[in-house]
């Protein structure tokens, strides 16, 4: 544990952040998970709305800096694939 007063404030600082990033990196992941089952069950309807509930989660957590913007366009585009292709 750190003496100093700067030092004692960014380890609480880190500590809420490092909170804040695995809450949003947990919402995330539950999202795509959802939708990967939904895909998987064959039910389309559900599967699209869940497809646009995840990319808005995938987008807020590359805008909060959680996760970087290319990881997010490849899991949207991993994520589109396998909706189209139950669509067809």
């Amino acid at each position: 544990m750190p003496n100093i007063k700067s030092a004692i404030k960014r380890v609480s600082v880190i500590e809420k952040k490092t909170k804040r990033n695995n809450m949003i990196k947990s919402g995330y992941r539950t999202a795509v998970k959802k939708c990967e089952q939904a895909i998987i069950s064959g039910d389309l309807e559900n599967a699209q709305a869940l497809f646009s509930e995840a990319t808005k989660k995938l987008d807020q957590a590359c805008t909060k800096g959680v996760i970087v913007k290319n990881t997010a366009a490849r899991k949207k585009s991993s994520l589109a694939k396998k909706l189209n292709a139950i669509k067809a």
